[in-house]
Protein backbone atom coordinates (compact mmCIF):
# COMPACT_ATOMS: atom_id res chain seq x y z
CA UNK A 1 0.00 0.00 0.00
CA UNK A 2 2.98 2.29 0.40
CA UNK A 3 2.06 5.74 1.59
CA UNK A 4 -1.46 5.54 0.20
CA UNK A 5 -4.63 5.36 2.26
CA UNK A 6 -8.25 4.51 1.60
CA UNK A 7 -10.47 7.56 1.74
CA UNK A 8 -14.17 8.06 2.30
CA UNK A 9 -15.72 9.96 -0.57
CA UNK A 10 -19.41 10.83 -0.55
CA UNK A 11 -20.12 8.21 2.10
CA UNK A 12 -18.27 5.40 0.30
CA UNK A 13 -14.82 3.93 0.72
CA UNK A 14 -13.00 5.13 -2.37
CA UNK A 15 -9.71 4.37 -4.06
CA UNK A 16 -6.50 5.46 -2.40
CA UNK A 17 -4.68 8.73 -2.70
CA UNK A 18 -0.99 9.10 -2.03
CA UNK A 19 1.19 11.36 0.05
CA UNK A 20 -0.76 11.27 3.31
CA UNK A 21 1.53 9.12 5.44
CA UNK A 22 0.03 5.66 5.31
CA UNK A 23 -2.59 5.26 8.06
CA UNK A 24 -2.74 8.97 8.82
CA UNK A 25 -6.30 10.24 8.70
CA UNK A 26 -6.90 13.94 8.22
CA UNK A 27 -10.34 14.10 6.61
CA UNK A 28 -13.24 11.68 6.73
CA UNK A 29 -16.71 12.72 5.62
CA UNK A 30 -18.81 12.94 8.77
CA UNK A 31 -16.04 11.72 11.09
CA UNK A 32 -14.41 13.57 13.95
CA UNK A 33 -10.80 13.23 15.12
CA UNK A 34 -9.39 12.30 18.52
CA UNK A 35 -6.93 14.94 19.67
CA UNK A 36 -9.06 17.78 18.30
CA UNK A 37 -10.65 19.40 21.36
CA UNK A 38 -13.68 20.67 19.47
CA UNK A 39 -14.29 17.28 17.86
CA UNK A 40 -14.02 15.56 21.24
CA UNK A 41 -16.47 18.05 22.78
CA UNK A 42 -18.94 17.52 19.95
CA UNK A 43 -18.73 13.72 20.19
CA UNK A 44 -19.27 13.85 23.96
CA UNK A 45 -22.33 16.05 23.56
CA UNK A 46 -23.81 13.73 20.95
CA UNK A 47 -23.26 10.74 23.24
CA UNK A 48 -25.07 12.58 26.04
CA UNK A 49 -27.96 13.19 23.61
CA UNK A 50 -28.30 9.46 22.93
CA UNK A 51 -25.90 8.70 20.09
CA UNK A 52 -23.24 6.00 20.26
CA UNK A 53 -19.66 6.99 19.41
CA UNK A 54 -17.32 4.61 17.56
CA UNK A 55 -13.87 5.84 18.49
CA UNK A 56 -10.20 5.05 18.72
CA UNK A 57 -9.54 2.92 21.79
CA UNK A 58 -5.82 2.25 22.26
CA UNK A 59 -4.80 0.20 19.19
CA UNK A 60 -8.34 -0.71 18.04
CA UNK A 61 -11.78 0.91 17.84
CA UNK A 62 -14.59 0.68 20.39
CA UNK A 63 -18.19 1.83 20.50
CA UNK A 64 -19.22 3.76 23.61
CA UNK A 65 -22.69 4.89 24.65
CA UNK A 66 -24.54 6.11 27.69
CA UNK A 67 -25.17 3.57 30.47
CA UNK A 68 -28.97 3.72 30.36
CA UNK A 69 -30.83 0.55 29.25
CA UNK A 70 -32.21 2.18 26.10
CA UNK A 71 -28.73 3.16 24.89
CA UNK A 72 -27.35 -0.31 25.62
CA UNK A 73 -30.20 -1.96 23.74
CA UNK A 74 -29.74 0.34 20.72
CA UNK A 75 -26.05 -0.49 20.44
CA UNK A 76 -26.67 -4.22 20.87
CA UNK A 77 -29.28 -4.19 18.12
CA UNK A 78 -27.04 -2.09 15.89
CA UNK A 79 -24.32 -4.71 16.22
CA UNK A 80 -26.72 -7.59 15.73
CA UNK A 81 -26.51 -8.85 19.33
CA UNK A 82 -29.32 -9.72 21.78
CA UNK A 83 -30.81 -6.46 23.04
CA UNK A 84 -30.37 -7.39 26.69
CA UNK A 85 -26.73 -8.49 26.52
CA UNK A 86 -24.87 -6.88 29.43
CA UNK A 87 -21.44 -6.38 27.85
CA UNK A 88 -18.75 -4.20 29.39
CA UNK A 89 -18.37 -0.76 30.90
CA UNK A 90 -15.59 1.79 30.65
CA UNK A 91 -14.51 4.90 32.50
CA UNK A 92 -11.57 7.25 33.10
CA UNK A 93 -8.48 6.14 35.09
CA UNK A 94 -9.43 7.91 38.32
CA UNK A 95 -12.89 6.31 38.45
CA UNK A 96 -11.91 2.74 37.53
CA UNK A 97 -11.22 1.43 41.09
CA UNK A 98 -14.56 2.78 42.31
CA UNK A 99 -16.52 0.47 40.02
CA UNK A 100 -15.49 -2.56 42.09
CA UNK A 101 -16.55 -3.58 45.59
CA UNK A 102 -13.13 -4.43 47.00
CA UNK A 103 -14.62 -5.66 50.27
CA UNK A 104 -16.07 -8.67 48.43
CA UNK A 105 -12.78 -10.09 47.19
CA UNK A 106 -12.15 -13.63 48.43
CA UNK A 107 -9.60 -13.77 51.28
CA UNK A 108 -7.08 -15.62 49.07
CA UNK A 109 -6.80 -12.53 46.86
CA UNK A 110 -5.38 -9.66 48.93
CA UNK A 111 -6.96 -6.36 47.95
CA UNK A 112 -3.74 -4.34 47.80
CA UNK A 113 -2.01 -6.86 45.54
CA UNK A 114 -4.99 -7.10 43.17
CA UNK A 115 -5.18 -3.33 42.90
CA UNK A 116 -1.47 -3.02 42.16
CA UNK A 117 -1.81 -5.66 39.43
CA UNK A 118 -4.78 -3.80 37.91
CA UNK A 119 -2.75 -0.59 37.90
CA UNK A 120 0.27 -2.15 36.17
CA UNK A 121 -1.80 -3.86 33.47
CA UNK A 122 -3.67 -0.59 32.88
CA UNK A 123 -0.38 1.28 32.55
CA UNK A 124 0.70 -1.16 29.84
CA UNK A 125 -2.31 -0.45 27.67
CA UNK A 126 -5.85 -1.65 26.97
CA UNK A 127 -7.15 -4.23 29.41
CA UNK A 128 -10.29 -5.69 30.92
CA UNK A 129 -11.03 -6.62 34.51
CA UNK A 130 -13.98 -8.51 36.01
CA UNK A 131 -14.58 -8.13 39.72
CA UNK A 132 -17.33 -7.70 42.30
CA UNK A 133 -19.50 -4.80 41.18
CA UNK A 134 -19.87 -1.71 43.33
CA UNK A 135 -23.44 -0.75 44.23
CA UNK A 136 -23.22 2.29 41.94
CA UNK A 137 -22.99 0.10 38.82
CA UNK A 138 -26.47 -0.31 37.28
CA UNK A 139 -27.83 -3.82 37.42
CA UNK A 140 -28.25 -4.18 33.65
CA UNK A 141 -24.49 -3.63 33.27
CA UNK A 142 -23.60 -6.44 35.68
CA UNK A 143 -23.57 -10.21 35.45
CA UNK A 144 -23.83 -12.82 38.20
CA UNK A 145 -20.96 -15.28 38.00
CA UNK A 146 -20.17 -17.91 40.62
CA UNK A 147 -22.85 -16.36 42.79
CA UNK A 148 -21.18 -12.93 42.69
CA UNK A 149 -22.63 -9.78 41.10
CA UNK A 150 -19.77 -8.76 38.80
CA UNK A 151 -18.88 -5.98 36.40
CA UNK A 152 -16.46 -6.21 33.49
CA UNK A 153 -14.53 -2.98 33.03
CA UNK A 154 -12.62 -2.58 29.76
CA UNK A 155 -10.42 0.52 29.53
CA UNK A 156 -7.99 1.80 26.89
CA UNK A 157 -5.01 2.33 29.19
CA UNK A 158 -3.76 5.51 30.77
CA UNK A 159 -1.91 6.83 27.71
CA UNK A 160 -4.79 6.66 25.21
CA UNK A 161 -6.13 10.02 23.97
CA UNK A 162 -9.65 8.59 24.13
CA UNK A 163 -9.55 9.23 27.89
CA UNK A 164 -10.24 12.91 27.10
CA UNK A 165 -13.37 11.90 25.22
CA UNK A 166 -14.47 9.55 28.01
CA UNK A 167 -13.97 12.29 30.59
CA UNK A 168 -16.01 14.75 28.53
CA UNK A 169 -18.78 12.19 28.01
CA UNK A 170 -18.92 11.37 31.73
CA UNK A 171 -19.09 15.05 32.59
CA UNK A 172 -22.11 15.46 30.33
CA UNK A 173 -23.89 12.28 31.42
CA UNK A 174 -23.27 13.03 35.09
CA UNK A 175 -21.95 9.60 36.06
CA UNK A 176 -18.75 7.61 36.26
CA UNK A 177 -19.58 4.70 33.95
CA UNK A 178 -20.33 4.26 30.23
CA UNK A 179 -21.33 1.25 28.18
CA UNK A 180 -18.61 0.00 25.81
CA UNK A 181 -18.25 -2.72 23.21
CA UNK A 182 -15.98 -3.39 20.26
CA UNK A 183 -16.69 -1.42 17.07
CA UNK A 184 -17.78 -4.23 14.78
CA UNK A 185 -20.84 -6.16 13.72
CA UNK A 186 -21.73 -9.29 15.68
CA UNK A 187 -19.50 -12.31 15.13
CA UNK A 188 -16.82 -10.21 13.45
CA UNK A 189 -13.43 -9.14 14.74
CA UNK A 190 -12.85 -5.61 16.09
CA UNK A 191 -11.80 -2.91 13.67
CA UNK A 192 -8.31 -1.42 13.98
CA UNK A 193 -8.46 0.86 10.95
CA UNK A 194 -10.62 3.97 10.70
CA UNK A 195 -11.92 3.26 7.22
CA UNK A 196 -13.33 -0.07 8.37
CA UNK A 197 -15.27 1.63 11.15
CA UNK A 198 -16.55 4.28 8.73
CA UNK A 199 -17.58 1.61 6.22
CA UNK A 200 -19.58 -0.27 8.87
CA UNK A 201 -21.04 2.60 10.86
CA UNK A 202 -20.46 5.87 9.01
CA UNK A 203 -23.96 5.90 7.56
CA UNK A 204 -25.74 4.91 10.77
CA UNK A 205 -27.73 7.92 12.03
CA UNK A 206 -27.34 6.75 15.64
CA UNK A 207 -23.53 6.59 15.48
CA UNK A 208 -20.84 9.29 15.42
CA UNK A 209 -17.33 8.21 14.36
CA UNK A 210 -14.32 9.66 16.20
CA UNK A 211 -11.12 8.41 14.56
CA UNK A 212 -7.49 8.24 15.55
CA UNK A 213 -5.50 10.96 13.80
CA UNK A 214 -3.01 8.24 12.84
CA UNK A 215 -3.97 4.57 13.11
CA UNK A 216 -0.41 3.32 12.59
CA UNK A 217 0.91 5.55 15.37
CA UNK A 218 -1.85 4.29 17.67
CA UNK A 219 -0.74 0.71 17.09
CA UNK A 220 2.94 1.54 17.55
CA UNK A 221 2.11 2.95 20.97
CA UNK A 222 1.31 -0.57 22.22
CA UNK A 223 4.18 -2.83 21.12
CA UNK A 224 3.08 -5.70 23.38
CA UNK A 225 -0.57 -5.64 22.30
CA UNK A 226 -2.14 -7.13 19.19
CA UNK A 227 -4.97 -5.12 17.55
CA UNK A 228 -7.73 -7.37 18.89
CA UNK A 229 -10.17 -7.15 21.79
CA UNK A 230 -8.58 -6.50 25.19
CA UNK A 231 -7.63 -9.41 27.41
CA UNK A 232 -9.78 -9.83 30.52
CA UNK A 233 -8.69 -11.05 33.97
CA UNK A 234 -11.30 -11.86 36.60
CA UNK A 235 -10.74 -11.59 40.34
CA UNK A 236 -14.21 -12.07 41.81
CA UNK A 237 -13.12 -15.53 42.91
CA UNK A 238 -9.86 -17.45 43.31
CA UNK A 239 -9.13 -20.15 40.76
CA UNK A 240 -7.22 -22.44 43.11
CA UNK A 241 -3.45 -22.25 43.23
CA UNK A 242 -0.79 -22.44 40.56
CA UNK A 243 2.24 -24.73 40.49
CA UNK A 244 4.13 -22.18 42.50
CA UNK A 245 1.52 -22.29 45.23
CA UNK A 246 0.39 -18.74 44.49
CA UNK A 247 -3.35 -18.03 44.43
CA UNK A 248 -4.63 -17.96 40.86
CA UNK A 249 -6.62 -15.35 39.00
CA UNK A 250 -8.60 -16.35 35.91
CA UNK A 251 -7.81 -15.20 32.40
CA UNK A 252 -11.36 -14.92 31.11
CA UNK A 253 -10.36 -13.81 27.61
CA UNK A 254 -6.98 -13.94 25.92
CA UNK A 255 -6.87 -10.91 23.68
CA UNK A 256 -4.49 -8.09 22.91
CA UNK A 257 -1.98 -8.91 25.67
CA UNK A 258 -0.78 -12.51 25.60
CA UNK A 259 -1.34 -15.00 28.42
CA UNK A 260 2.43 -15.35 28.83
CA UNK A 261 2.86 -11.61 29.34
CA UNK A 262 -0.05 -11.43 31.78
CA UNK A 263 1.25 -14.45 33.72
CA UNK A 264 4.62 -12.75 34.13
CA UNK A 265 3.07 -9.52 35.39
CA UNK A 266 0.71 -11.40 37.73
CA UNK A 267 3.61 -13.32 39.30
CA UNK A 268 5.27 -10.04 40.22
CA UNK A 269 2.21 -9.25 42.33
CA UNK A 270 1.93 -12.67 43.96
CA UNK A 271 -0.56 -14.40 41.69
CA UNK A 272 -0.66 -17.35 39.35
CA UNK A 273 -2.87 -17.32 36.24
CA UNK A 274 -5.44 -19.93 35.28
CA UNK A 275 -6.86 -19.90 31.76
CA UNK A 276 -10.59 -20.39 31.24
CA UNK A 277 -11.52 -22.70 28.34
CA UNK A 278 -12.48 -19.63 26.28
CA UNK A 279 -9.00 -18.16 26.80
CA UNK A 280 -7.09 -21.18 25.52
CA UNK A 281 -6.29 -19.50 22.21
CA UNK A 282 -5.56 -15.94 21.14
CA UNK A 283 -7.51 -14.52 18.17
CA UNK A 284 -5.78 -13.05 15.16
CA UNK A 285 -6.29 -9.49 14.03
CA UNK A 286 -8.97 -8.58 11.54
CA UNK A 287 -7.95 -8.79 7.88
CA UNK A 288 -9.12 -6.10 5.48
CA UNK A 289 -10.14 -6.64 1.88
CA UNK A 290 -8.14 -4.52 -0.60
CA UNK A 291 -10.32 -1.85 -2.11
CA UNK A 292 -12.74 -1.80 0.83
CA UNK A 293 -10.76 -1.18 4.01
CA UNK A 294 -7.14 -1.70 3.25
CA UNK A 295 -4.85 -3.38 5.77
CA UNK A 296 -1.12 -4.03 5.92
Amino acid sequence: MGDERAVLVGGQIGETVGGRGGDTVTEWAGALVLGDAEDVRRAAEELAQGRAVAHGFANVYAMTAGPDPAAVERVNRLKGRPAGQSGSVTTVPSALPGLFDWTRLPPELPRRQVRSLVEELYELGPFGFRGPAADRVPGHLTEVQDGVRTVRVVAPGRACPSNAFLAAALERTGGDVLFVTSANRARQLPHWRAEGVVADFGREPEVRVLVHADDAAARRGYPHHEPVAASVVSFHRAAGRGRSGLPALTLERQGSLSAEHIRSVAANHGFALALSPRAASRPGARAYVPGAARGR
